[in-house]
């Protein structure tokens, strides 16, 4: 809230719910105004704040329409934000105490919102209707005045042939379908078109299989399986039950409108050099590619790519990337852990005690809570409601933030029958749960609720823990990249902790942790700081050294994967120490010197028990060959330089001397045992 102090101009809602404007003052930095009927009787004292170029934050969402064709007919450029603080807090049982949640969202109501990136589809209109029976064929009928319609019937029963065939009937069943609006691919098996004869019912010709068929949009009306894993994710499929005349009718108006030019959001950012999901052909990581509901990521050489026409914005991936090269942008995560420091921050210096943030979506978490607000008790007054794109996007950073700025309790709003899978979600909360609880903030505090009711709802929160608080509460400003974003939030907990310990121990499959060397077995071959994604690994130019930072480690098992001696062990924990500490050495040598140029090459271990097999075992290296051993202690150089001068492969035995007749006779004048070329 820099520059000039903000006009907040806050209304009881005809008296409907008490204010405190003091806490407000206390918590907002700005000019506070009391009113009773700001859209209405009052509208001029806004006109009036607005003609004087003030920035201004109306506490009230309901009428954003009016207030800003207010401001427009005025021609005023001066800033406007809205903070709804009457079905957050305002219409609750406990309203009396919810000034500080209300200063907490007026505070954030001011911040910029993030900026969103398109993807643009397009859509020429060409549908293909997908049934069994007359349905499907009625939905062509419906809809050929606005698409380019083909209808495929999968098993057809008796199909009355049309008087006039104004789009296509085919016989023919889905086998695979891949795309997104504007670029559908189906493999088409028992393809078939119907003659033109047919008299009492459609007859279809000869069958094929491996039909490829493209279209804009696909409208399903088979009542068999989804074409598609998390459907209703999918941009341009459209599905209905065909025993429900009520869904075929919604199903056929919403496949009307997909004709055209359409933007989503580009919901996650991918870096692919972050990426620590292969290395050499061998997997790490498979985080992502285990929870998308989609199908949008794929395997692409060593990383993975995301389709972002087919991501549905669901954030597992970003939730769980450990090296951040997945991170949501609907908003970044380190403008939604700004937003949580200016929440939390107001709410305390408003003379708030105890807060706790739930996480809820726009589409079931938002109309829930205005329900509660309306019919039921409303939010706690302690509960700061805050609105994501998708639950499932919130990452443990941000938990971790959360507490770390003062939070005694984070929720999770999801739905009773979730669109997805679950799975990602209760791994975050888990893995921040333990992580919190052994900090001293309390059991059970980090927690999902999965309600469509809104009593169930506040029956939850009313029953939820009330954790302790932060003893020394952070106040880090979050900024740059999501691994580094989620380092700065986990060292603060812990500085912020209430029973801070050093070290944490972590399920199998945590996004952090130290690893275990058997010096004996390391080589120091570094195969493992090649396959490192993170440089976690590393090694030393100036002597054989294998050098290891904690903080930077995933845990993605490239490198216990790649080593060839199985000397690494994977040790899932979080070390606070580790984290703060410079990188450790976990094996160290002493280099071997060339014994021509006395250049360090290798470690002295190795070559040493090189040289010691060689000359124990190996035929080449002995008797009148022993020579040949010193090539092993040269650096590349010097070997080279040895074979080449000296006339002699290091790995193959020289081959003896070209004798001739005359050299056989003299050698039986002379009684030689061995001939020898003269």
């Amino acid at each position: 809230m820099g520059g000039a102090k903000p006009h907040l101009m806050i209304c009881t809602c005809e008296r409907t719910m008490p204010l405190d404007p003091q806490a407000v003052s206390r918590g907002c930095n700005g000019n506070v105004t009391r009113h009773d009927h700001l859209c209405g009787a009052e509208l001029g004292e806004f006109r009036h704040a607005v003609s004087a170029g003030e920035a201004i934050v109306v506490a009230c969402t309901q009428e954003t329409p009016l207030f800003r064709e207010v401001a427009e007919s005025l021609s005023s450029d001066a800033p406007l934000s809205f903070a709804n603080i009457r079905e957050n807090g305002g219409w609750s049982r406990d309203a009396a105490a919810a000034g500080p949640k209300a200063a907490a969202l007026i505070a954030a109501a001011i911040e910029e919102p993030p900026l969103v990136t398109p993807v643009t589809l397009e859509s020429a209109g060409v549908a293909l209707i997908y049934g069994c029976d007359d349905v499907a064929v009625e939905a062509g009928r419906q809809l050929a005045d606005r698409l380019d319609i083909t209808v495929l019937l999968t098993r057809p029963g008796d199909i009355t042939p049309r008087a006039v065939n104004e789009f296509p009937v085919l016989k023919g069943s889905v086998r695979n379908a891949q795309g997104y609006l504007g670029r559908f691919e189906l493999t088409i098996d028992d393809y078939a078109l119907p003659a033109p004869s047919s008299r009492e019912k459609l007859r279809f010709g000869p069958a094929r299989d491996g039909a490829v068929s493209n279209c804009d949009l696909i409208l399903d009306l088979s009542g068999g399986m989804p074409l598609f894993p998390a459907h209703e994710l999918r941009p341009g499929y459209v599905r209905a039950d065909p025993r429900d005349p009520l869904a075929v009718e919604k199903a056929i108006a919403e496949a009307g409108n997909l004709v055209g030019t359409f933007d989503k959001p580009l919901f996650i950012r991918f870096d692919a050099s972050l990426c620590a999901h292969s290395r050499s052909k061998i997997t790490g990581c498979t985080r992502c590619l285990d929870l998308c509901p989609t199908g949008a990521i794929t395997p692409n050489g060593d990383a993975v790519a995301i389709d972002p026409a087919i991501c549905g914005g669901c954030g597992f991936c970003a939730a769980t990337c450990p090296t951040g090269a997945a991170s949501y942008a609907v908003p970044p995560a380190d403008m939604l852990m700004s937003r949580l420091r200016t929440l939390l921050q107001t709410y305390t210096k408003a003379g708030g005690v105890g807060p706790r943030i739930l996480f809820h979506d726009g589409d079931h978490g938002r109309p829930l809570i205005d329900a509660l607000a309306r019919f039921g008790d409303g939010l706690p007054a302690e509960v700061i409601p805050v609105a994501v794109n998708e639950v499932s996007q919130v990452g443990p950073e941000a938990i971790a933030a959360a507490f770390a700025y003062g939070a005694t309790g984070v929720t999770l709003l999801a739905r009773e029958r979730p669109r997805h899978d679950m799975l990602g979600m209760r791994q975050v909360v888990e893995l921040s749960q333990t992580i919190v609880g052994s900090l001293g903030f309390g059991e059970d505090v980090v927690r999902i609720v999965q309600a469509d009711d809104p009593d169930r709802l506040r029956a939850f929160l009313d029953a939820a823990p009330r954790g302790t608080a932060a003893i020394n509460t952070a106040s880090f400003v979050a900024r740059g990249a999501k691994r580094g974003l989620l380092e700065t939030a986990f060292s603060e907990l812990h500085r912020a902790a209430p029973a801070p310990v050093d070290r944490i121990a972590l399920p199998r499959g945590a996004p952090f942790g130290s690893l275990a060397l058997d010096v004996e077995s390391c080589t120091l071959c570094h195969s493992c700081v090649t396959a490192c994604p993170t440089g976690a690994l590393s090694d030393d130019p100036e002597r054989p050294m294998l050098r290891f930072a904690e903080s930077a480690c995933v845990q993605c098992g490239l490198c216990a994967a790649t080593c060839p001696e199985d000397a690494l062990t994977l040790e899932p924990q979080l070390d606070f120490l580790a984290w703060s500490a410079p990188r450790r050495t976990l094996k160290q040598e002493e280099p071997f010197r060339c014994i021509a140029c006395g250049e360090p090459f290798g470690t002295k271990s190795t070559i040493e028990r090189v040289v010691a097999r060689l000359e124990e075992k190996h035929w080449m290296f002995k008797g009148e060959h022993a020579r040949r051993i010193d090539v092993v202690k040269m650096c590349d150089k010097c070997r080279v330089s040895a074979v080449v001068n000296e006339g002699f492969d290091p790995n193959i035995p020289q081959r003896p001397p070209v004798v001739t007749t005359d050299d056989y006779l003299r050698a039986r004048e002379t009684g030689a045992d061995n001939p020898t070329h003269s």
